[in-house]
């Protein structure tokens, strides 16, 4: 195959990837498989086993994740004189890993771009030691969780405004754990939305049903 047609479909790819409204970035996709109605019961009955031995080893794998962070992150805490407790948990598919008990504003940044390269050096700590990527979430001082509320009152909105113009609107550039945040509340609302334009500047955009 020439590099012509190599780029062609990468460019093929990306372009059906940002019809759904979500990067790889801002979310990984599961797969679903759908067994056969007629399945003997006791294949179906094994698989369920299957199933929850699966779902206890990926949680497993999840508190480890989260167990590894917590140590890189005390460590960093230590070496920079601040006092901070952590707390750890499993969400969905992901560890979330947040520092509480103290004011860290210094440790979020501005509009929390320093929580996102701590996000990041602490994900490369899981992964120095696992070998697996991580899309652990790290949380300080409640900002994200501030942040996520926000998020989905601005979503609330704009698809109010949506459904009565009928016209699409488009946000202002965000980053991957906003858009993310918005394209699920806007689905939970019952309309579509996706991301266009390019990092840094990447935003979402709200479509009429």
């Amino acid at each position: 195959m020439s590099e012509t047609d190599q780029s062609t479909e990468s460019t093929q790819a990306t372009e059906a990837t940002e019809t759904s409204g979500v990067t790889a970035a801002e979310s990984a996709e599961g797969s679903e498989t759908t067994e056969p109605q007629d399945a003997a019961p006791v294949s179906a009955g094994l698989e369920e086993t299957d199933a929850d031995d699966d779902d206890s080893a990926r949680h497993d794998r999840l508190e480890n994740e989260g167990d590894i962070a917590a140590d890189y992150l005390e460590e960093l805490l230590d070496i920079a004189d601040l006092d901070g407790d952590l707390d750890m948990d499993v969400e969905g598919e992901r560890a979330v890993v947040s520092i509480v008990g103290a004011d860290l504003q210094q440790l979020v940044g501005d509009q929390g771009k320093v929580l996102d390269a701590l996000q990041e050096l602490t994900r490369l700590a899981v992964y120095r030691e696992t070998g697996e990527r991580s899309r652990l979430m790290l949380d300080i001082s409640g900002h994200r969780a501030a942040r996520r509320r926000e998020l989905e009152e601005l979503a609330a909105s704009t698809v109010s405004d949506v459904k009565e113009s009928g016209e699409r609107v488009s946000l202002r550039p965000m980053t991957p754990f906003e858009r993310k945040v918005v394209h699920d509340a806007v689905a939970a609302a019952g309309l579509t939305s996706e991301s266009e334009g390019v990092e840094p500047r990447r935003y979402v955009v709200v479509l009429p049903a």
